[in-house]
């Protein structure tokens, strides 16, 4: 089966118009306004201190800082060689010199300013270095003040600089809430299991984490899905996986805790499918790695997931026996949405009786086949919530656990910033607001 083009209908809505677009926009008016104050006007209004805040707005405070240090020092580089070099230039001048002649040298201009750059350590400043120059020394010989021209040049810079990250670094006063533990599913940040987290939404979780909130991720995919969707994301605490079945620590690649399927109902589980002849997959935990038995012939289905699952190097699919240590948390049946919802009625009691749960889940990407998950009774969400707050209370008691999530599920990205602009609102509201605290132990978003 061929996977399909496109994975679900998408219906366009309008960017989201983040914080980072409206700091620029009040950059460039703070830095126009202080040219007009100025009796500047018009055509005389000089545009390099709003070009310079434009690019000097990063996403982060820091980003800002580094890049404001690069081109300061790129710009006194420009402007000390452009000062040069318009003396020398109406010195050549008055010996009659040609404007070949006069284009060579600015040419020697820009390559000295690239040069010094870097023997200065500042590479990433030597570009800036010579666009500084050759804005100075362009308008040669229509320069009636060398020195005023090159402080006129490296005051805009100047103030371009500190405008940007004076509106970068200001903040409305918030108060934190440190004690609360925010529990969101990633369903709700991403589409589907084989895209990544956008831009916006990467940025906004990233801040939320810098900003010292505590957020846990739940999934109920295998880790492998963390590590590929979110390389990107600075996630600071373990995250519920396999929906509710294990707790994975990514920066320490190893699983906190686990609730598998009991060895006796597991067994009588894979017998009674041998005897049926349905192939299926078993989940697995085995030395901190995610290990995947396949049992049985591959149907179309499964093969057509499997080809596209088994690219990840985050896990191991292998048709042995599975290995008498490890921990079997989930078995898996792919089959045709039809046939899964059939072979859940037909499981039911037996699954009851053997204290199992299972739910039905469609496949990303392959319209028409879905998933039966079977897990252990004791692999829930709650319970994984439970066992997270009871792991991160060791280090700090009184945690608050607040499940935000998104009542229709992902629409689109703008969904997602909703959700977590909500999230910072709890976890750090405006000043006023600052001594609100909630007054029970979850919250639904």
């Amino acid at each position: 089966m061929k996977r399909a083009a496109n994975r679900r209908p998408r219906t366009y809505s309008l960017p989201h118009i983040g914080q980072r677009m409206l700091k620029t926009a009040l950059a460039v008016f703070a830095c126009l306004a202080f040219y007009c104050l100025r009796g500047y006007r018009g055509g005389d209004m000089p545009t390099e201190a709003a070009i310079t805040a434009i690019i000097c707005m990063q996403p982060y405070v820091k980003d800002s800082r580094d890049y404001a240090l690069n081109r300061m020092t790129g710009t006194l580089i420009g402007a000390g060689w452009g000062l040069l070099f318009l003396l020398l230039l109406f010195w050549v001048e008055s010996f009659g010199a040609g404007l070949y002649l006069i284009y060579g040298l600015m040419a020697v201009g820009v390559l000295l300013s690239l040069y010094t750059a870097v023997a200065l350590h500042k590479p990433d400043a030597s570009g800036l270095s010579a666009i500084v120059f050759i804005c100075i020394v362009i308008a040669f010989p229509d320069i009636e003040d060398p020195l005023r021209q090159t402080l006129d040049r490296f005051l805009g810079v100047a103030v371009g600089t500190a405008v940007a990250i004076g509106v970068n670094v200001f903040r409305l006063p918030r108060g934190k809430n440190p004690k609360l533990l925010f529990f969101l599913r990633t369903s709700d940040l991403i589409p589907d299991r084989f895209s990544p987290l956008s831009p916006a939404v990467l940025f906004r979780l990233n801040t939320l984490q810098k900003e010292g909130a505590k957020l846990c991720l739940i999934s109920r995919h295998a880790p492998a899905f963390f590590i590929s969707q979110l390389s990107a994301a600075r996630l600071r605490l373990p995250m519920i996986v396999m929906d509710g079945a294990a707790i994975y620590d990514i920066a320490e690649n190893r699983y906190l805790w686990s609730a598998p399927i009991p060895e006796d109902g597991a067994a009588r589980l894979r017998l009674r499918l041998d005897k049926a002849e349905l192939s299926y997959f078993l989940y697995t935990v085995h030395r901190n790695k995610t290990c995947v038995f396949h049992r049985g012939a591959l149907t179309e289905e499964e093969r057509a997931v499997l080809d596209q699952l088994r690219r990840s190097p985050y896990r191991s699919y292998l048709d042995e026996d599975v290995y008498s240590e490890a921990e079997i948390v989930c078995v898996k049946l792919i089959r045709p949405e039809a046939e899964i919802r059939s072979l859940q009625r037909k499981l039911q009691s037996f699954l009851r009786a053997k204290h199992l749960r299972s739910l039905i889940q469609p496949q990303d990407g392959f319209p028409g086949v879905s998933g039966l998950y079977i897990y252990s009774d004791a692999a829930t969400v709650p319970r994984a919530q439970a066992r997270m707050l009871e792991y991160l209370s060791e280090t700090e008691p009184d945690l608050q656990p607040v499940s935000l999530s998104l009542p229709q599920g992902y629409r689109s990205e703008h969904d997602a910033m909703v959700l977590l602009y909500r999230l910072r609102n709890l976890y750090a509201p405006i000043w006023p607001l600052h001594r609100r605290q909630i007054s029970r132990k979850g919250r639904d978003g």
